[in-house]
């Protein structure tokens, strides 16, 4: 049996060549490498050959065959995700990487179409040169790919604003497991004629097929941009303070993080080149941004903001950043807040989301749930307060095995954090997606109905369940 398929895999191989040439095809150890291990080095898979199409004509004749040899699918984008679902675990790997081809920036239309391999950074550069934003921003922009970015329905810090990944697709073009190509490229806003079949690809983690292309929505660039590095006394006050900001700035919040003082302790010391804005002992910090269309009267909104909040006790204190260093560098303590945090050892992860009007209580009562199940454990949660969705670390007690608390003793502790959610209304994935991480936990996770629609749809488009299996079903 392995011969037949040794065989047949060499077969394979041989007809993908020859209908996508030598530059579309890889079985070089070298080459394959860096796409079968994850970016924390956390996760090892294999393949065994590289598939590197550069239309979405060669990703219907790779899908095409793969269909005829019975053969499992994992496409891939940067690699960036934190669930374990884009690593190859033995089936034929697609990158997307050659797909990159900008096909058309619709300014009147306020749209791009880009091919799914294009790198989020580039997408936000196209839409600057066009005088337009695309504002999805994230940690991983620099490497994580349109297409990975709508197959996890990626978030970010400007979700409150702009919404999800969901929100910014105006139509897609995928391939599916047989080959036949969809084309859903349509710059509609309005379109109502049944279905709206694109849905079922965002988010879907490459279950269902292979995204090529998206349209994309643009916005007016913000003629400036206010940032503030305020102190709060507790989460409460937080969230507090993001009412205040939303009605006192008509919505023009696009940034609301909450940073915990230790948070910021371990970016000072693991991260050069940064400080503290606004030294205090007070446990929490929240960077908050506002884009505004005028620069006329912008310091004054945010100014008598922050004063308002000060004088109603909402926060104790404020740093308005004048000049562009300034938020480069608030940004990028925010932003690092994940690396520090692996540098100074490894943690239980949760990226949880509950309604804004229950991210204080989250806080609070999982934070003394940890405490009390592990005396000396460390809570480090920090994010995304605008839209209620907290990254809720938890490092092991001094001394501990910290492979042995993430791996095992720590368990029962994330257990009983995603029971909180659950009793919140919440979600035990609010941006990074299922993968293979939280694929078994996601089925008690949600009701039987539920879980039936879900693997309906799976069975209509992948009959065969080759496409990225033991990922989210």
């Amino acid at each position: 049996m392995a011969d037949d398929h040794g065989d047949r895999i060499t077969a394979f191989i041989a007809r993908m060549t020859s209908a996508l040439g030598p530059k579309g095809v890889s079985t070089d150890a070298h080459e394959i490498e860096p796409h079968i291990s994850d970016w924390r080095g956390r996760w090892k898979g294999s393949t065994p050959v590289l598939i590197k199409p550069a239309s979405t004509e060669e990703v219907s004749k790779a899908m095409t065959l793969c269909a005829e040899y019975g053969l499992a699918v994992n496409p891939q984008g940067g690699n960036s995700g934190m669930v374990n679902g884009s690593v190859p675990q033995g089936e034929v790997l697609i990158s997307l990487k050659r797909m990159n081809k900008v096909r058309e920036v619709d300014v009147l239309n306020d749209a791009m179409t880009l091919e799914a391999g294009v790198i989020l950074t580039r997408a936000q550069d196209i839409a600057a040169e066009h005088d337009r934003l695309f504002p999805l921003s994230l940690g991983a922009q620099g490497v994580a790919m349109i297409g990975g970015l709508i197959s996890t329905n990626a978030g970010g810090v400007q979700v409150l604003r702009y919404g999800m990944m969901r929100d910014l697709v105006l139509g897609i073009e995928a391939v599916l497991p047989d080959g036949r190509i969809w084309n859903g490229l349509r710059g509609l806003r309005k379109d109502n004629t049944g279905y709206d079949l694109k849905h079922l690809f965002i988010g879907a983690e490459g279950t269902l097929g292979v995204v090529t292309a998206a349209t994309l929505k643009l916005f007016p660039r913000p003629a400036v941009k206010e940032t503030a590095w305020v102190a709060v006394e507790s989460p409460a006050k937080a969230v507090e303070l993001l009412m205040l900001a939303k009605q006192a700035s008509g919505g023009a919040v696009t940034g609301f993080e909450i940073v915990p003082k230790l948070g910021l302790e371990l970016v000072l010391k693991h991260i050069p080149d940064t400080r503290d804005p606004l030294p205090t002992a007070l446990p929490w910090r929240i960077l908050m941004e506002l884009s505004l269309p005028r620069e006329e009267g912008a310091r004054d909104m945010i100014e008598s903001l922050l004063g308002d909040a000060i004088e109603k006790g909402v926060a104790a204190d404020a740093v308005i950043c004048e000049n562009e260093a300034q938020k480069a560098m608030v940004w990028k303590i925010r932003e690092n807040i994940a690396v520090a945090e692996r540098a100074h050892g490894k943690a239980l992860k949760h990226d949880v989301s509950v309604p804004v009007s229950r991210v204080a209580e989250f806080m609070e009562r999982g934070t003394a749930l940890a405490h009390q199940m592990t005396p000396g454990v460390d809570v480090i949660a920090f994010g995304h307060v605008g839209d209620g969705n907290i990254h809720f670390n938890i490092t092991p007690p001094p001394g501990a095995d910290q492979d042995r608390f993430v791996e095992q003793d720590g368990l029962p502790m994330s257990k009983a954090v995603h029971d909180l959610i659950a009793s919140l209304n919440g979600s035990i994935s609010a941006e990074h997606g299922i993968g293979r991480l939280k694929r078994d936990e996601l089925a008690w996770r949600k009701s039987p109905v539920e879980m039936d629609m879900m693997r309906a749809v799976k069975r209509a488009l992948d009959p065969d369940g080759r496409m990225n299996p033991g990922r989210l079903l």
